[in-house]
């Protein structure tokens, strides 16, 4: 009998469209931006368990561990204090200038914190990186987690003090959670564009102390806000005061401090908020996304 030869179904094919059919993709591909966030979803324990570890091991060879969450920014305000606050005078007549210098300090150490960490996250794991198959991003979104449970546990210690140097306890002290939520997504926005940033150019680790202190010195943490308003007018009044840290922080004046002077009106510094939050956390995903093929590598 004759043999008839059968032509394969997948005759014909380009391999691209061969590899689609048997649901095959390029390896290293970028998955589209959902997918990516479905990926760091299902890995969510992960991040949480790593965020955990690490908090472990930065302050498990320490005598005081977990106490020098609180202890650092107390002692940063402390010497703020004497310094601008009694040497220099800067407080301007501030009638409760500690409560107010406190939480500049507090706030604007919860950002610096998430900056200095994440510009390292990818860099200092590379051997996680290059061993295991994960979503990159969940190393910088842990580091953020970190220095969020390390800025509530500072949070309470700080409300503490507001309260002790003669605040009262109202209902505006409630605005501190939408307040904390707005900064969280800033922070983990401006952490993950900072970490692969970080990854691409060694040499900004060298540069963030003297930015984060630029930072400080525009953010009025030191001394009122309303200093800004004697030498500045016009745009660049209006542009100092749409710093952000200057706007959380103000924020944060304004829910825990009765009668604070801000820069703005509270309306107009919610909307800020708002804005840099969605700005800063959406966009420094998207940024931290469309490089996640080049972690590692090189």
């Amino acid at each position: 009998m004759t043999e008839t030869a059968v032509a394969s179904a997948d005759a014909g094919l380009s391999l691209k469209e061969l590899a689609r059919r048997n649901g095959l993709s390029a390896s290293g591909r970028l998955p589209s931006l959902p997918e990516y966030t479905r990926q760091l979803w299902a890995y969510r324990h992960f991040i949480g368990a790593h965020a955990s570890a690490k908090m472990t091991s930065a302050l498990g060879n320490t005598k005081l561990g977990a106490v020098w969450q609180v202890l650092t920014p107390i002692i940063n305000a402390a010497v703020y204090y004497v310094i601008f606050g009694v040497v220099l005078k800067a407080h301007g007549n501030m009638p409760n200038f500690i409560a107010y210098l406190c939480v500049g300090v507090f706030v604007f150490q919860f950002t610096q914190s998430v900056v200095q960490t994440g510009q390292n996250t990818i860099v200092g794991n590379l051997g996680l990186i290059r061993a295991l198959h994960f979503p990159r991003a969940s190393l910088p979104l842990s580091a953020a987690l970190v220095e969020i449970r390390n800025f509530v546990v500072a949070l309470v210690v700080l409300m503490g003090i507001v309260l002790v140097t003669g605040e009262p306890l109202t209902l505006e002290w409630l605005l501190v959670l939408p307040a904390l939520l707005l900064q969280s997504v800033f922070n983990t926005g401006l952490g993950l564009f900072m970490a692969r940033y970080g990854a691409k150019n060694r040499d900004i680790r060298q540069l963030i102390p003297f930015i984060m202190r630029f930072w400080l010195y525009g953010s009025a943490v030191l001394y009122p806000v309303t200093k800004f308003a004697d030498v500045l007018s016009g745009w660049q009044l209006q542009v100092v005061e749409a710093n952000p840290m200057l706007v959380f922080i103000e924020l944060m004046r304004h829910a825990l401090i009765e009668g604070a002077p801000l820069a703005n009106s509270p309306t107009v510094l919610w909307i800020q908020a708002a804005i840099w939050a969605l700005t800063v956390g959406v966009g420094g995903y998207v940024y931290f996304w469309r490089g996640e093929k080049g972690y590692g590598r090189g």
